[in-house]
């Protein structure tokens, strides 16, 4: 495959862009996580107070940019890894990368309740 075949056109291009930045993002979502979750054995009682903070709805919309980041990593990788190793991903990656955002819409949309049900409740009452 010549260079530059994965990322042509402006799709290309941004879909590029976006694997990149939802891999950072996860990669210090990681991070954090593991330092809360060391926290615990150094002071169970500050731990309980981060843990605490978690549960409110500004907490909410970020994990649901969390779940959205990781959709979309997971696909476009998938996307990528057929690209790669299909001999006709090349021809139709930009159908395929129409698809990925297709089916993370939809999962995003299906993301919204299970993830924000709280956070809604809590803002607005049940």
């Amino acid at each position: 495959m010549p260079a530059g075949t994965l990322y042509r056109g402006r799709e290309g291009m941004w879909s590029w862009v976006a694997h990149r930045v939802t891999g950072v993002l996860i990669f210090f979502f990681l991070f954090v996580h593991v330092l809360d979750t060391a926290l615990v054995r150094v002071s169970p009682e500050d731990y309980d107070k981060v843990v605490s903070t978690y549960k409110t709805p500004i907490v909410a919309l970020l994990e649901y940019g969390l779940v959205a980041a990781i959709l979309f990593h997971a696909l476009n990788g998938l996307r990528v890894i057929a690209v790669d190793f299909w001999s006709k991903g090349p021809r139709y990656q930009k159908q395929m990368l129409w698809s990925v955002v297709g089916i993370w819409v939809v999962l995003m949309i299906g993301a919204l309740y299970p993830v924000l049900g709280h956070a809604f409740r809590e803002v607005f009452g049940s």
